[in-house]
Order: structure tokens, then C-alpha cells, then sequence
């Protein structure tokens, strides 16, 4: 959506996967603006808003996540927005074209803070990131933080570091907004909340389903719920983490589509189940990449490993080749078995492929000493006869 906004992609038709006609060509009928208000489980019933009542025998529940937004007095006001959703985006792209928008500030400082600061700023727009915490992207050792930091800096998008916001009001003579900090104010024509997501639980907690620990709704292998007509899919359920072993939260829409495949394959009496995730996730910050995969050293101690790590600057390219590219790379791994368990990568290309290589290798559960050796494909613009992966690899063999 942040693409859409920035006008990388000019038609909002390109944005929907699926058209309700669509949908009615293979028999499913969708009900647009209709709100499922009610469940009844007992009779296997719901109701919806538009006073209409449908019976069921399997219910699927998708019902996604909520943006989290502050607690703070102005959200309401005219030119605050939060993005969750084409319609969100779709308003925010007029927003910007009819009022002339020339500062942006942005709450928060994770994926959609990073993405947005990068659309606001090709549009034009002042923009200032309004965070309580020290650095961006906080899931990125600071190491990996701090280049992402300097990338913003670079093209002039102003982060602000442990600023919390207090209120939004109406602002003065040149902008229409002013945000309120615990220490100051500043002003601006567009304010967006990118705080993060929360699982969408309601109808979940009032037919009594259990929650995981995460609080998502708790789901087995088959998508099934505690109730077994019920099946969850997609931003509001957990998923199990391959690495860590346990059932987590993390909403991406890759995962939401193979959960909802297993959920459908499943209620139509050809069962398969869901292998999980090893966490892959990445993006892009103007000219930099940023990707991870796995877990990272807290998450490793809290699931009883013993994790080692190294971190190498190397080369996207043969280093005959560079044009000064850089690749940051980490690896982390298990000291006792010596098990891959995460990997992060920031670089000005490159980046992204060696996360899914690395993710490939712990989806396979293989070890260090493995991954030294690997066999990749190598061509001087794409790599040296030694990759990153492989000088990453062996350099934390040498530490366990």
C-alpha cells in the first residue's frame, strides 16, 4: 500500500487479488459492507448487520488484526490516519493531492513507519518519524538499526528518538495539525499512526475460543480452533515457529495465504497441514535492503539455546566488481549443536537473496559447518567465489 500511495503503482485495481465477480465465478458469494455481529455456536448460526441470519457447519474465522493506536485525545482529527487497508490508503493518497500536503509526521518507527517515510519523502514531503525508542526497526540488532538510521538520515527524513506522543491538535496558520510530545511540538499536515497491529480477537473471545500465549487465537496444525467446526487463518491466530519450537504471532500475508489453503483444503476432506514458519521477513528503505530470518539471541535464551553470533561486512558483488555496495550479514547459531538458528542482512543489494538462502537452511535444520560449504551459484556480479553466507558460516564455526 505504501506503493500505491506513492504512486509506484498508479491503479488501485492492481491492489485487489480478487474481484467479488470473480469470486461468484467459482462459488463463493461475497456480502460487502456486512458486519458479522453474532455467533451461535450451539446452533451453529450467525448474524450478520444487515438483520439476515446463516447457518453453518464450519465457520472460518479471518478476521485479521486491529492498527494499535495511541491513547491520546485528536485521533479523529481531519488528517490523521492510520494504514491498514487499501480504503486506508486509497484515503491517505487523496488526503496528500487535495490539501497540498508539504510535513508529514509519522508515530512509530517499525515496517510501515520505514515504508511510508520512504513514500512521504519521494512525494515531497518534510517528514519527521516520532519514536519512543532509541532506534528504528527494533526487531534488527542496533548494529543493523543504526545503518537503517543513516539510510533515513541520508534522505532527509528527520527521527526523532524518545518522543512520546501526548495529544494531536489543531494547528496554527501554515500546518492544520500539531503533535504534542512529552517533550515539545511540531506541526504538520498529514500525521500517520504506524504503532504496529493487534490480533483481532473479539468474535474469537466471545464464543469462548482459546488464545495462545501471544494472544492470538490458538490454532492447530489444520488451522483448527479449541472448537473443532472452527478454523482461524491469517492475522488473527498464532503460527508455530520451526526454530524456536513454539507458537508465535507474527502477521504477514505470505503466512495468512498458506494458512488459509491448509484451512480450505482441509474442510473440503483433503487434509493437509501447516509445516509452520522460520520468520523470514524483509524490506525496503529507499536504497537499502533489510531482511531476517530465524530468531535472534534473546529469543534464542529464552527458548533454552546458547547462541553465538558474528556479524561480517562483505560484498553483494565479486569485490572486482564493487562500485562500494555494502552487505552487512550476522548469523546466529546454537553453540552446543551448532544449529543455524537466525540470520539478518542489510545491504545496498543482496541483502534479500542471502535471507532466503539462510531461510532455506533453517526450514532444512542445517548446521553451521554445512552452511560454510554450501553450494551456491556463483558469478562475479552476483558474488564472490566465496559469499557472505559461507565467510559468515565459517567464521562463527571458529567461535563455537
Amino acid at each position: 500500500m505504501p506503493y500505491y500511495i506513492g504512486d509506484v503503482i498508479q491503479d488501485e485495481k492492481r491492489m485487489i487479488a480478487r474481484t467479488p465477480e470473480q469470486f461468484e465465478k467459482t462459488g463463493v458469494h461475497v456480502k460487502l459492507n456486512t458486519r458479522l455481529d453474532e455467533i451461535d455456536t450451539e446452533k451453529g448460526v450467525v448474524w450478520l448487520s444487515s438483520n439476515e441470519t446463516m447457518p453453518y457447519d464450519t465457520l472460518v474465522m479471518g478476521t485479521g488484526s486491529n492498527v494499535f493506536l495511541p491513547d491520546i485525545p485528536g485521533l479523529d482529527l481531519r488528517g490523521v490516519f492510520k494504514l491498514k487497508n487499501l480504503r486506508d490508503a486509497i484515503r491517505i493518497k487523496a488526503y496528500i493531492k487535495e490539501e497540498s500536503c508539504r510535513k508529514a509526521i509519522i508515530l512509530g518507527a517499525g515496517f510501515t513507519a520505514m515504508e511510508m517515510s520512504e513514500t512521504f519523502r519521494n512525494l515531497g514531503l518534510e517528514t519527521k518519524i516520532v519514536y519512543r525508542g532509541a532506534l528504528p526497526v527494533k526487531k534488527w540488532d542496533p548494529e543493523f538499526s543504526k545503518m537503517i538510521l543513516e539510510e533515513i538520515n541520508d534522505n532527509q527524513v528527520c527521527f526523532i528518538p524518545h518522543r512520546t506522543p501526548v495529544a494531536i491538535e489543531k494547528g496554527g496558520a501554515e500546518s492544520p495539525l500539531r503533535l504534542i510530545t512529552d517533550n515539545g511540538e511540531m506541526e504538520a499536515d498529514i500525521i500517520l499512526c504506524a504503532l504496529g497491529v493487534r490480533p483481532n480477537i473479539k468474535l474469537a473471545e466471545e464464543i469462548g475460543l482459546q488464545l495462545g500465549e501471544s494472544g492470538a487465537i490458538k490454532v492447530n496444525f489444520s488451522q483448527q480452533t479449541s472448537r473443532k467446526e472452527v478454523y482461524a487463518v491469517g492475522d488473527c491466530c498464532e503460527v508455530f515457529h520451526r526454530v524456536s519450537r513454539d507458537w508465535v504471532y507474527i502477521p504477514m500475508g505470505d503466512v495468512a495465504n498458506k494458512q488459509g489453503r491448509v484451512a480450505g483444503r482441509n474442510i473440503g476432506n483433503h487434509p493437509m497441514t501447516f509445516p509452520g514458519i522460520v520468520g523470514a521477513q524483509s524490506l525496503k528503505i529507499f536504497g537499502l535492503e533489510v531482511a531476517a530470518t530465524g530468531i535472534d539471541e534473546r529469543e534464542a535464551v529464552r527458548h533454552d539455546y546458547h547462541p553465538v553470533s558474528t556479524i561480517i561486512s562483505g560484498s553483494p558483488v565479486a569485490r572486482s566488481m564493487n562500485r562500494g555496495q555494502k552487505l552487512v550479514l550476522m548469523l546466529i547459531a546454537d553453540k552446543y549443536s551448532g544449529k543455524l538458528l537466525g540470520a539478518q542482512a542489510v545491504g545496498h543489494g543482496g541483502a534479500v537473496s542471502r535471507i532466503n538462502t539462510l531461510s532455506a537452511c533453517l526450514w532444512s535444520g542445517m548446521d553451521i559447518d554445512e552452511i560454510g560449504y554450501i553450494d551456491l551459484a556463483y558469478s562475479p556480479p552476483f558474488g564472490g567465489a566465496w559469499d557472505p553466507i559461507q565467510i559468515a558460516a565459517q567464521s562463527l564455526r571458529r567461535k563455537l
